[in-house]
């Protein structure tokens, strides 16, 4: 088995082999053909998350132990099944479902391992699918294909993902103007969502011409660009100047998120999905005198990634791959997503 590790934070990913795995029990051996680049992989390989006010929050303090080999975006072939595995074949090609939970806490128990207390998500806390092969623990987080493109698939099981658990909620107010702020990768699969499960007019926000131009083909009514200093004053003119029912910020940056509390109308619903970091100071008075709602939403449960498998099979999505990398070209490719030079989204085929 041919694996990419992180040896510690900020250091070069090392490529290691070993023998394969046998699965036993429940557990199933995959021959990975592709895993995601995620920007998870980079928080991962950058050792952790800014809180703002020169506060980190590092990933061994939430459990992560180095060396790890990156990767939950997962798609295989089953290679080789344990003796208690029946819902999956040797030959199979399928997604992974890589948020495992612990299983008895209270989410848990709810069907939402990803929100788990104390979570063992494959890619972050046991080893994923930076490498050949991955062992999973069990087949029943596994998902059939049945005809998604597999390097297309990836991003189904976590950006993919987070954007459909994401729409949903912004959905829930029934929104005539849904805000959409950027355009990357997460953003573009969210524009694709809404389009299929919303009424909503959608109104996507990028400091990039060239992403709100796709966003565009994908769906977005309206693009506008966060470097115009008149930006709010647009977003506020689209929606008739009463304010956007609902706001979905794949940043979640300081700047995004005052212009989302900006342009939210009265009653209006902020979701918060990226992790780019930092903090805002917020007028208190005004979250209860707005009726404001504030929430984050964070990947989605197996039944919402089988349900987003489904409106993959009928063309309702189709995830922007715009680089492949091999295995060892892993460094490579953490590097481009940190320089921002990938546009959707980037897989390794080890």
């Amino acid at each position: 088995m041919k694996q990419a590790k992180i040896p510690g934070p900020n250091e070069p990913l090392i490529i290691s082999e070993s023998e394969n795995p046998k699965p036993k029990g429940t557990q199933v051996l995959l021959k990975v053909k592709s895993n995601g680049v995620c920007h998870s992989d980079l928080h991962l390989w950058e050792g952790g998350y800014d809180l703002g006010d020169g506060e980190f929050l590092k990933v061994t303090d939430r459990g992560v132990k180095y060396p790890i080999t990156p990767g939950h975006e997962i798609v295989g072939t089953v290679e080789e099944i344990g003796e208690d595995v029946s819902n999956v074949s040797v030959g199979d090609d399928v997604l992974v479902y890589p948020w495992i939970g612990c299983p008895d806490c209270p989410a848990c128990n709810a069907g939402n391992e990803n929100l788990c207390d104390t979570p063992q998500s494959i890619g972050l806390f046991q080893h994923g699918g930076y490498a050949d092969h991955t062992l999973i623990p069990n087949s029943k987080y596994l998902a059939k294909l049945d005809g998604v493109d597999p390097d297309a698939a990836t991003s189904l099981a976590c950006s993919g993902l987070t954007a459909y658990t994401s729409i949903k909620k912004a959905n829930q107010n029934s929104p005539e103007f849904l805000v959409i702020v950027g355009a990357g990768g997460l953003g573009l699969m969210g524009v694709q969502i809404a389009s299929e499960i919303t009424d909503a007019k959608i109104i996507c926000v990028d400091l990039n011409d060239e992403k709100l131009e796709t966003a565009k083909k994908m769906g977005a009514h309206y693009t506008v660009n966060s470097k115009d200093p008149d930006a709010t004053k647009k977003i506020m003119s689209i929606c008739n100047d009463k304010g956007a029912d609902s706001v979905v910020d794949f940043v979640n940056a300081p700047p995004t998120v005052k212009m989302g509390l900006a342009v939210l109308r009265k009653r209006g619903n902020l979701v918060l999905v990226g992790l780019f970091g930092g903090s805002i100071e917020l007028s208190l008075v005004t979250v209860p005198l707005k009726a404001l709602t504030i929430q984050g939403a964070y990947t989605g449960n197996f039944n919402d990634m089988v349900e987003l498998l489904e409106l993959a099979r009928k063309g309702v999505i189709n995830p922007v791959i715009s680089k492949r990398y091999s295995l060892d070209e892993a460094n490579n490719a953490l590097q481009d997503l940190k320089d921002r030079k990938i546009l959707g989204r980037a897989v390794i085929n080890p």
